[in-house]
């Protein structure tokens, strides 16, 4: 009998211990020493959308889930047509070009459209209205507040107004635009409103400067955009397409994970 006692003790004990586990799964259930590093950075840089991680799973505000990692191995051209969300941590964003290496490119766009919209209509409902270089350009544009993306533009934004000398870089010529990215099926970040094009008469970019030349084609890497402005979108959160083999030098976009990412790469 006291053998059966203690084992139906110890039986009640590890149901309890399994209701706490799953009663907290929609927070971050696992520890951080068995949440792949990536998805660490998913959850630090969209704490407001991405809550938890769990049995290989991102866990949303809402409650849903999406796969982190399929399983399916697929070559970097695959990737740029569909991706997991793991996928995306396949390159790493850094301060150098090497060959036929596009880091930011490859997106899952089920998570970015779970983040901001699915349609045209969900995105703009969701956008605010920042004021592009007050003193400089003075002009407006509409950006995501999802994940507080028009305030961390807004930030660049008035960080860049001091510099009048930068004027011709710093003209804007778009951010929300529900389109395909050209000469692809793939949905353009500016579909989400987490993008911005600026300077574009002293840009650069890789279907410009390469006549005819497709995804898989050695190409020729040219660029004129200054570092110290690269430098102050990165530090609220943005990307920048110069760092791409496929480059395109006037683009900046909203990926604090690939940033937090690599800082946590880097050690």
């Amino acid at each position: 009998m006291n053998r059966l006692c203690i084992a139906a003790f110890f039986l009640l004990l590890l149901g309890c211990c399994q209701e706490t586990v799953n009663s907290a799964d929609c927070t971050q259930s696992a520890t951080r020493d068995t949440i792949p590093l990536y998805a660490q950075a998913l959850l630090e840089a969209y704490p407001d959308c991405i809550v938890g991680f769990a049995n290989d799973s991102l866990i949303f505000a809402d409650g849903s889930r999406m796969v982190f990692d399929d399983g399916v191995e697929r070559s970097w051209l695959e990737m740029y047509d569909y991706c997991d969300v793991e996928d995306m941590s396949r390159l790493i964003y850094c301060d150098s070009v090497t060959d036929f290496c596009d880091p930011g490119r490859i997106r899952c766009e089920m998570l970015f459209k779970k983040m901001y919209g699915s349609t045209s209509q969900e995105v703009s409902n969701s956008t605010a209205t920042i004021v592009w270089c007050p003193n400089i350009i003075g002009k407006k544009f509409p950006m995501n507040k999802v994940n507080h993306v028009d305030e961390q533009l807004q930030k660049v934004s008035n960080e860049l107004d001091r510099h009048p000398e930068w004027t011709d870089y710093l003209q804007c010529s778009g951010t929300f635009n529900w389109r395909v990215v050209a000469g692809t099926n793939r949905m353009s970040p500016h579909c989400y409103a987490i993008a911005i094009d600026i300077g574009i008469s002293k840009s650069n970019y890789w279907r410009w400067d390469n006549s005819n030349a497709s995804e898989t084609d050695t190409i020729r890497y040219h660029n004129s955009m200054l570092k110290e402005i690269v430098d102050i979108f990165e530090k609220y959160g943005f990307i920048w397409g110069g760092f791409w083999y496929h480059y395109d030098t006037m683009h900046f976009e909203y990926r604090p994970d690939l940033i937090i990412y690599r800082n946590m790469v880097r050690g």
